[in-house]
């Protein structure tokens, strides 16, 4: 099975210090690897967080950086999901603002053969990667 990250779970991978990378890194690590995937709105909402939020103290360069390093760690196969969904592909579940783009990336990832995988347990259709 192929998952593709939605942007907290990519963060919390990505990031040592986050509050849920050794959840997302010992998912990852499970046998067989799960093949993972970015697509453009993970891969930015990435750099966004990481470059936007004080915790973090990385700039755009250095958390554009540390994706594409991540992207080619020995972590887990990393493929990338090139988005051709417009807004007719929305499940009928959205009804609220802060649900347009998890609807949206489990309509993308369905379609490309893969299931979103997040630390959110509200997103219907994503997979809840497991705690430790």
């Amino acid at each position: 099975m192929n998952y593709l990250l939605d942007v907290n779970a990519l963060v919390a991978l990505g990031f040592a210090n986050h509050e849920f990378h050794d959840r997302v890194a010992a998912w990852i690590g499970t046998r067989p690897m799960p093949t993972i995937a970015t697509c453009a709105i993970t891969e930015l909402g990435f750099i966004r967080v990481l470059a936007q939020a004080t915790t973090y103290g990385l700039d755009v360069a250095q958390a554009r950086t540390l994706l594409l390093r991540l992207k080619k760690a020995d972590v887990s196969r990393f493929l990338f999901v090139a988005d051709d969904h417009d807004t007719s592909r929305l499940p009928a579940w959205v009804k609220a603002p802060k649900q347009i783009t998890d609807g949206h990336l489990v309509e993308l990832a369905r379609a490309n053969g893969s299931a979103l995988a997040t630390l959110d347990s509200k997103i219907p259709g994503a997979y809840l990667i497991p705690e430790k």
